[in-house]
């Protein structure tokens, strides 16, 4: 799904070499800058304004700030960043490659926005979130993250009781399926051509769940502009009020093929996510990964803590660079 475009104010680009650049101003990105300015680092965030969540009205499971919106939340982390130093820009980044190391080896960057500046930098946090495919049923993409809904957790609690239509894509569906009935007792299972054997029918029967095989053609809006149910190719429209979904879930990578990161997979063909090893560190000296970009399934929280994790290790990282590069200095001093 396209992301709903967030405007905010801007910095303007430093001239310099900074310490990192953060590609990515949600949960993730923020909570690692606010960890670099807070080591004293130079870091800039590069913000494409459009944040996964943000069709939705708050943020949920988040301890102290359940309920937040999703623009409220960021607006004060960029905030809490420069309050520390770091730098907010908006932009594109529409290329992120590796460039000539400093005469010791240390790594460097260079980033390109669409609006033709350059950024150069010694390190690079990738948290630029991902994309939620939907399946191509008429009607359903205009109901995202409203009407229609992908986690239980992050949305569950306020479409409880409703009556809830599971359209199913595949394996992953059917705990989709029992998780969802915990909220409500009106679940329909539509199977879409997705195949449940008859022990699985069994257990959807046993917890209540219908199950409908005939496929289905669209989602019928009503005229208060909510879902009001879904057709089926005979004719017939079953009533319901709210449509959960698994979606595919793409890394957003776009301007970053230079930097050859390593790219996995996810079980049951549900998508693709940028590989990261301990804090996010890639393959890629230099670079880390943080966020829905590597951890699709992460709920903000647990982005945010990723993020300040890998900000922690890539400021350990520039200071052991430091200490090799004062060493040299030193050395050469010496025998000067």
């Amino acid at each position: 799904m396209p992301g709903t475009t967030v405007a905010h104010a801007t910095d303007e680009l430093p001239d310099e070499t900074v310490d990192a650049v953060v590609i990515g101003g949600g949960a993730a990105g923020l909570n690692g800058a606010l960890m670099l300015a807070r080591s004293r680092r130079s870091v800039v965030v590069i913000d494409s304004g459009t944040p996964r969540n943000a069709p939705a009205e708050g943020v949920h499971g988040l301890l102290g700030l359940d309920g937040t919106p999703p623009a409220e939340l960021l607006r004060r982390g960029r905030e809490e960043v420069r309050r520390y130093g770091g730098l907010v820009v908006t932009g594109d980044v529409v290329s992120a490659r590796p460039a000539a190391p400093s005469a010791g080896g240390d790594p460097r960057f260079a980033v390109t926005l669409a609006g033709g500046g350059t950024l150069r930098t010694r390190r690079l946090l990738v948290a630029t979130g991902l994309r939620d495919v939907l399946p191509g049923i008429p009607g359903l993409a205009r109901h995202w993250g409203r009407g229609v809904v992908h986690c239980p957790y992050c949305h569950g609690w306020e479409v409880r009781d409703e009556p809830i239509g599971i359209l199913a894509v595949g394996p992953a569906s059917v705990h989709h399926a029992l998780l969802f009935r915990q909220l409500t007792d009106d679940l329909v299972y539509f199977t879409r051509g997705t195949e449940l054997d008859e022990g699985t029918r069994a257990r959807l029967a046993a917890r209540g769940v219908r199950v409908v095989d005939t496929p289905v053609t669209e989602v019928v809006t009503g005229g208060d502009g909510g879902i009001t149910g879904v057709r089926l190719s005979d004719g017939q429209v079953v009533p319901r009020r709210v449509l959960a979904v698994v979606t595919t879930l793409l890394a957003r990578t776009e301007g970053l093929e230079e930097l050859a990161l390593p790219t996995r997979d996810l079980p049951g063909g549900m998508g693709r996510h940028i590989a990261g090893g301990t804090a996010g560190a890639t393959e890629v000296p230099g670079v880390w990964v943080a966020g829905n970009a590597t951890e699709p399934m992460a709920q903000v929280g647990a982005s945010a803590a990723a993020g300040a994790l890998a900000g922690a290790h890539m400021n350990a990282d520039l200071a052991a660079a430091d200490t090799e590069a004062a060493l040299a200095a030193a050395r050469r001093v010496t025998h000067a």
